[in-house]
């Protein structure tokens, strides 16, 4: 549900009130790091469940904060998802619902990017004094308007790319055979990692590369006596499979090839998280650090991941497609081994982060997700009236999910809606919809009026998909929304 600023005003005011109270004054804002993974399956960290993959420094965090069970985020691949969690606004209201594509614009001209109107949270943060850095993937735009640098973040470490291939010595040798060939269509894969717009001398493996960096960051933030916001978007374990050998060799047990090159690049993720964690201690800030952990989206079945027990894969509107792992770890605020169960969605991060860094929207911002920290110590439901959203446009169809509270409904192209109580079947094996008519009707009604704010895509992601949308084919929602068929079920009569 969008909130336009004159109501997030009133939040703003009484939620720094409620701040105050709890003793959260200017001097003792928390640093915040958002550590972001790409493609990251349900099941694959250890504190969700995994037994054959180790993350023994993500679980000891998670264990000793408050474990999401229940997060989504606003869509089921890469590009859209980050926009969201940028912007603080589903990707269909800003016209940015499909990926970019590989070697987007770098002309101010096009709109290959998401839009400069729509202030990011690093923005709002830095204007409240924190230092920003962003290190990793990008994928909001390559165009220099689109850059980091210009949208709220000091500091940028990375690429700006959808992927980029792993080992330096390798995609740099490339590089350089294509610039001497003359290509100029060289994949964006290859590329060197960038800094601040310069070209970086990459040398370490790049998820070792961005850990490395993340803890500098958070040093030059002590040295500066600013909190910081570091949003440190590791590619792993994204394709494509590329691992140091070593961690390979620590999963020798698991059989599959891929399984196992995707479990060691998951690994280096939670290596390096360790590692960041050191400095946090060394420079006395883990007390006051929010962590965030989650990924952009579900795990790629296809390349390694397991989503267990969801049901769907990246893309979907099953759970399997945008349910994501996710925790928060703050000593100073969250107790141990919490667990949330209520759904919330990376939208949330947005307004959560703005109220605890006592930061000031512009007048004319909107945000479609919640304040949620108060929720979260008191272990209270933020969406008890109110939907959470996922559609993904395809060729000449939409894929569609909506929760509210137990109930989950989904619709995968042309198939007849599904209903499920997604408390009491996670997997999504048990169609309710002929039971429940009318709650599957409500439901659908609310989420189609949900679509009548949507814009039109400023790009799409093939040749295709734009003559799907030129020729109006596309988005065709009253195709998408018609509840005569319901769906075949034992239910049904």
């Amino acid at each position: 549900m969008a909130i336009h600023f004159n109501h997030f005003k009133l939040f703003l005011f009484g939620a720094i009130l409620s701040v105050t109270t709890i003793g959260l004054g200017q001097e003792t804002r928390p640093n915040i790091l958002v550590v972001l993974c790409d493609d990251l399956g349900y099941a694959d960290v250890g504190f969700n469940g995994s037994t054959d993959i180790t993350t023994p420094e993500l679980d000891k965090l998670a264990q000793n904060g408050s474990i999401f069970t229940s997060a989504y985020v606003a869509h089921p691949f890469c590009g859209p998802s980050r926009s969201a969690i940028m912007t603080g606004r589903y990707p269909h209201l800003t016209g940015t619902a499909y990926n970019l594509f590989h070697n987007s614009s770098e002309n101010d001209d096009d709109n290959m990017g998401i839009p400069v109107e729509e202030t990011y949270m690093a923005k709002v943060l830095q204007k409240a004094g924190y230092y920003t850095s962003a290190i990793g993937k990008w994928h909001l735009g390559s165009a220099p308007k689109f850059h980091p640098n210009k949208r709220g973040f000091d500091n940028f470490y990375g690429f700006l790319g959808g992927g980029h291939d792993y080992f330096p010595n390798e995609y740099n040798k490339t590089y350089d055979v294509q610039m001497q060939s003359g290509n100029k269509n060289i994949r964006d894969y290859v590329f060197p990692m960038e800094h601040n717009g310069k070209p970086a001398n990459e040398t370490e493996y790049i998820t070792d590369g961005f850990s490395r960096e993340a803890s500098n960051d958070i040093k030059i933030a002590a040295k500066k006596k600013q909190p910081f916001f570091i949003y440190l978007a590791y590619n792993a374990p994204h394709v494509p499979l590329q691992a140091k050998a070593e961690d390979i060799a620590k999963f020798s047990n698991i059989e599959d090839k891929d399984r196992r090159t995707y479990a060691a690049m998951v690994y280096a993720v939670d290596r390096g998280v360790g590692k960041i964690v050191e400095t946090l201690k060394e420079t006395n800030q883990l007390d006051n650090t929010l962590i965030v952990f989650l990924s952009d989206n579900g795990g790629n079945f296809d390349h390694g991941a397991s989503n267990y027990p969801l049901k769907g894969t990246k893309g979907d509107t099953w759970e399997g497609g945008y349910r994501v792992p996710m925790f928060f770890h703050w000593p100073k605020k969250i107790k141990k081994e919490q667990r949330f169960d209520f759904p919330v969605t990376a939208l949330d991060l947005y307004p959560t982060f703005t109220i605890l860094a006592e930061a000031k929207l512009p007048e004319d911002k909107k945000l479609d997700g919640k304040n949620i920290m108060d929720d979260v110590l008191q272990n209270t439901e933020p969406y008890k009236d109110d939907l959470i959203y996922s559609l993904r446009y395809r060729e000449g169809y939409n894929d569609v999910g909506a929760r509210l509270g137990d109930w989950k409904i989904t619709r995968m192209g042309n198939e007849p809606w599904n209903l499920h109580n997604i408390t009491e079947d996670i997997g999504e094996k048990k169609n309710l919809a002929g039971r429940y008519p009318e709650r599957l009707k409500d439901m659908i009604a609310r989420t189609e009026e949900w679509t009548k704010s949507f814009v039109k895509p400023l790009w799409y992601y093939s040749v295709k998909d734009k003559e799907l949308w030129e020729n109006g084919q596309m988005p065709d929602y009253d195709a998408t929304f018609e509840v005569d068929k319901l769906v075949d079920s034992p239910y049904q009569k």
